[in-house]
């Protein structure tokens, strides 16, 4: 048996994308484009299909991936890295054989088992335990296979008192339970799971970070996962090499230390930015206009000083009455979230109903508790647990705290290896200490 679980090579995948309709000014020339239609199109789906090398400089044609090679020896645990649009997803449903290429070459080693998005392979009308069945089957397992592994997936899940209810009445949340509890327990000799694992409660991410790490440390099973996160401190625990894309091309392929490393040091040069702005989007019915971090004196910066006040300026639009949507934002350390918030829990009754119009909300970061180094910032605008999100944008924003040096006598700085890196109040006092015998 070959010892590279998955082989890439010269992998493209194109796509063609709605593009603004074309406007006639008479009746003349709206007649003649009518005439002219079938030719056009037909002109189009053949571009699609032989993929020349001009496709590219059609408006209506996008790479999402172009030429990207690679091979994962089999019981490696492979991190998928980059920013959104980078292709990641793509190419995981490349692998899974959700789509076809449109060129270049795949071959996969073994059974797969794919975890890309919320209840994926499920039927609605079916339920919990009749989707157990339906997705292990689909998977490639016996009926025997999941006889014996069935206890064990319900357990998992937590939903055993949903087990007989259809699949259509669960929530997000409870299918992402039973769909990655099938993924990992029917032992697939290849696992690819996308970043799915965000709609699901804290308390059951714990538990398929636990699981995930039992997979990628257990060289006994032999069996290779492929891993997509914006989690930088995950990637680093769970996964021994990454491949790093960029506007649907390898950029990095290696250890996953210097993957992450490649991945932070070119986002810093993209998105090192004081105020950002982003394009009107009209089919959003709520969206970020526009972000940036501020110093003491408002002006927007990249950088700002340990115990100095900043602010997190953030302006968006909500273009129709809302109901059950929150705003929120996260700071990110190298990888991991380590502060968030949202805006409902200052003031719940936009929970309950959100106007539209123009609005402009100020946070105040914390000063003289985080230590210093590069943060990210990313930001949401949806409904509560990840049951549905309206606008998002991960890793949007990236800033430095920095901390001052300051040799005088008046203030002194010392660089603190400390994650949090507060000012603590120190009394001191002259005391009369007893003698020690």
């Amino acid at each position: 048996m070959s010892n590279t679980a998955i082989s890439v090579e010269g992998l493209s995948k194109l796509y063609r994308i709605g593009v603004a309709e074309e406007r006639h000014e008479s009746l003349l020339s709206a007649s003649i484009d009518a005439m002219k239609r079938p030719l056009k199109n037909f002109r189009k789906l053949w571009r699609l299909d032989t993929s020349r090398s001009g496709a590219e400089e059609e408006d209506d044609l996008l790479w999402a991936l172009r030429d990207v090679s690679f091979e994962v020896p089999r019981g490696e645990v492979l991190g998928v890295i980059g920013r959104n649009g980078a292709g990641k997803s793509t190419l995981l449903k490349v692998l899974s054989r959700v789509t076809a290429p449109t060129a270049g070459r795949v071959v996969v080693n073994g059974r797969v088992s794919s975890l890309l998005e919320v209840g994926t392979g499920f039927h609605p009308e079916l339920t919990g335990r009749d989707n157990i069945y339906l997705n292990g089957t689909i998977l490639g397992m016996t009926k025997r296979e999941i006889d014996g592994k069935f206890d064990e997936i319900v357990e998992f899940s937590g939903i055993s008192k949903f087990l007989d209810t259809p699949i259509k009445r669960y929530s997000s949340g409870m299918k992402v339970r039973l769909a990655f509890s099938v993924a990992a327990h029917l032992e697939p000799e290849i696992l690819i799971i996308d970043e799915v694992l965000a709609v699901g409660d804290y308390e059951f991410q714990r538990k398929c970070l636990g699981k995930m790490e039992s997979l990628a440390h257990d060289a006994s099973n032999n069996r290779t996962v492929l891993f997509v996160s914006h989690n930088m401190g995950m990637m680093r625990s769970l996964c021994t090499r990454g491949v790093v894309m960029r506007q649907g091309q390898l950029g990095f392929s290696g250890p996953i230390e210097e993957a992450v490393e490649f991945y932070e040091q070119e986002f810093a040069q993209i998105a090192q930015h004081g105020l950002v702005r982003l394009p009107d989007d009209p089919s959003l019915p709520m969206q970020f206009h526009e972000v940036c971090v501020a110093d003491g004196s408002g002006q927007p910066t990249d950088s700002v000083d340990l115990f100095e006040p900043a602010t997190l300026l953030i302006r968006y639009k909500v273009r129709e009455s809302l109901q059950g949507v929150n705003l929120g934002f996260s700071l990110t350390y190298r990888g991991t979230k380590i502060l968030g918030s949202f805006d409902t829990d200052e003031q719940p009754e936009l929970l309950q109903h959100r106007a539209p119009g123009d609005y402009e909300v100020r946070i105040e970061l914390p000063t003289g508790i985080l230590k210093a180094g590069l943060y990210t910032i990313n930001f949401s605008c949806g409904r509560p647990n990840g049951a549905q999100m309206i606008h998002r944008l991960d890793d949007f924003i990236q800033f430095e705290i920095k901390e001052s040096f300051d040799l005088s006598l008046k203030s002194y700085s010392v660089q603190r290896p400390f994650f949090v890196a507060t000012r603590l109040n120190w009394e001191r006092a002259e005391v009369d200490l007893p003698a020690v015998t």
